[in-house]
């Protein structure tokens, strides 16, 4: 059976940190669906994670010698999102070809057993120029920056030849026509705008009574926006998330919660997060200059707005005030006086990032926080923090 077999290799994922200490590239959301989950559907084959000899280097990673057992491998740049232009030139790949952007980047290959000289190597004869669309996720930043458009992309690909589950009369429409419900979905009393965008509203999630809504909006699987939530576009709250107070152009990957009041902007929060009531985060500086954001290498500008990159696995105290262009790291427990600082590292005990969050207990306190949603930690997970934890 043909594969797709996705690669960090040349895609620097670390300038993607922290969202890739945990995960690889593809598996970060933006739009509706996951980078790894756009592919799939777009090309209809089952996904792996080429071998790079790392720690995240788990059950369904495999070298391209592995891949091309049974069927030929479609080798893909993990922080490439799929346009249908692209794709279509993908399909019509070769053994053996790849595809080049202007620039002379190699971004998707195509091969069999036949072209695989070792485990990791392999041999490419042509390169074909794609000089259309090509959307590349290199920054955390660039996450809210392509939402609205990823969003537009995969409601296009969800919703193709099928029809929305029935509105309820009680909600305000403006384009119902850009509005679609899953099997289960329930919105109620609710004003929903989807003439500037598509509202998308997942299996069994809830919109409950009050919200105002503004497209391009999606909200994930079992997600829920409590009563009254005011939410702007481009906004995804991903499967499980809950959402609540006043979002605006932001990304919650998964099982995350910013459920009370407070304003959270231009943003990108990881999985199994907890904004504390009263949390807000600034996302433009009172000089509206450019924003600075910190990286490993120094920081960086983002732009004019920019508010915060928030790692899976951080919780916030209430009434936390977040500085403009802040980054807070994996599995960090944020709390203190004032405006926090604008770099906060991993398993930060508090906002000054002086003490160190205990790892015994930061994963007790993980599973605490899971088994609220009926979740665990798996042993995979626990070592990637655990590697974390003592590597980084």
């Amino acid at each position: 059976m043909n594969k797709i077999l996705f690669t960090e290799e040349f895609c620097q994922p670390e300038n993607l940190r922290p969202f890739t200490l945990t995960r690889q590239l593809q598996d970060i959301r933006v739009g509706i669906l996951t980078i790894r989950e756009k592919w799939e559907k777009m090309l209809g084959l089952p996904s792996y994670d080429k071998k790079e000899d790392d720690y995240k280097d788990l059950s369904r990673a495999m070298d391209p010698y592995e891949a091309t057992a049974g069927g030929d491998c479609f080798m893909i740049h993990g922080n490439i999102l799929p346009v249908p232009a692209l794709v279509k030139e993908i399909k019509k790949l070769k053994n053996g070809e790849c595809i080049s952007t202007p620039g002379g980047l190699h971004i998707a290959f195509r091969f069999s057993r036949k072209e695989v000289n070792d485990e990791h190597r392999i041999k490419v004869r042509k390169a074909v120029e794609f000089s259309g669309e090509i959307i590349s996720i290199t920054r955390p930043w660039d996450i809210f920056r392509y939402n609205d458009r990823a969003i537009r992309l995969d409601f296009a690909l969800l919703t193709a030849r099928r029809q929305s589950q029935p509105i309820p009369r009680s909600n305000k429409v403006i384009n119902q026509k850009g509005l679609f419900l899953e099997k289960g979905a329930k919105v109620e009393h609710s004003i929903i705008n989807a003439s500037e965008g598509p509202v998308y509203i997942g299996k069994n999630a809830q919109v409950m009574e009050g919200c105002l809504i503004r497209g391009s909006f999606a909200l994930g699987e079992n997600a829920c926006l409590k009563m009254g939530t005011r939410v702007y576009g481009a906004t995804t709250l991903g499967p499980y998330c809950v959402g609540g107070g006043e979002i605006k152009n932001s990304v919650l990957f998964g099982y995350s919660n910013k459920a009370h009041d407070g304003y959270l902007g231009d943003a990108v929060i990881g999985e199994w997060c907890n904004l504390g009531a009263g949390t807000s985060n600034s996302n433009i500086k009172n000089t509206a200059g450019a924003v600075k954001v910190w990286t490993r290498a120094g920081e960086e500008d983002a732009g004019v707005k920019c508010g915060v990159i928030m790692g899976d696995y951080t919780r916030t105290a209430i009434n936390t005030s977040i500085n403009t262009g802040t980054l807070i790291g994996v599995c960090c427990n944020v709390f203190g006086n004032g405006l926090t600082p604008r770099y906060i590292p991993d398993f930060s005990w508090g906002s000054e990032g002086v003490k160190r969050y205990q790892l015994d207990k930061a994963i007790a306190d993980i599973r605490n926080w899971q088994a609220l949603k009926n979740q665990q930690l798996s042993s995979e997970g626990e070592s990637i923090l655990r590697y974390i934890f003592e590597k980084f």
